[in-house]
């Protein structure tokens, strides 16, 4: 139970995280009445039709600022390093020419030969 209560919580922080305007919005839709009534700068002058949008606008500024500073303060936070390499040369040696000796050893004159010989291989007969 603890740990499907910790589970939704982190799932409903970090959605709540990312869809910051959009919980601006819904909470200007369904209190767009008692923001329209009390909250409104334009709430003397109802000929504009405001009907809360200047508050909602505030908002959606505020929401705007406040995610630029948090990314502002995440890129403080990160640390980046860089490696840089000297270019890799290759430096070749001249080849040297060896003089051949003469071996004391005689050739390996082996004549080996993986043809098949049939008369060697004598199946075992089936006794029934």
């Amino acid at each position: 139970m603890f740990k499907r209560f910790t589970a939704i919580l982190l799932l409903v922080t970090l959605i709540s995280s990312n869809f910051s305007l959009f919980m601006v919005y819904a909470g200007f839709e369904m209190n767009q009445k008692y923001i329209a009534e009390t909250l409104c700068i334009n709430r003397s002058r109802p000929w504009m039709h405001c009907n809360g949008k200047c508050y909602f606008m505030k908002k959606i500024h505020q929401a705007e600022e406040n995610e630029k500073k948090q990314e502002e303060k995440d890129n403080l936070n990160r640390l980046e390093v860089s490696f840089f390499q000297e270019p890799f040369q290759l430096s070749f040696i001249e080849p040297t020419v060896l003089e051949t000796v003469k071996s004391t050893f005689p050739a390996y004159t082996y004549q080996y030969s993986n043809s098949y010989i049939e008369t060697i291989f004598r199946p075992p007969k089936l006794i029934a």
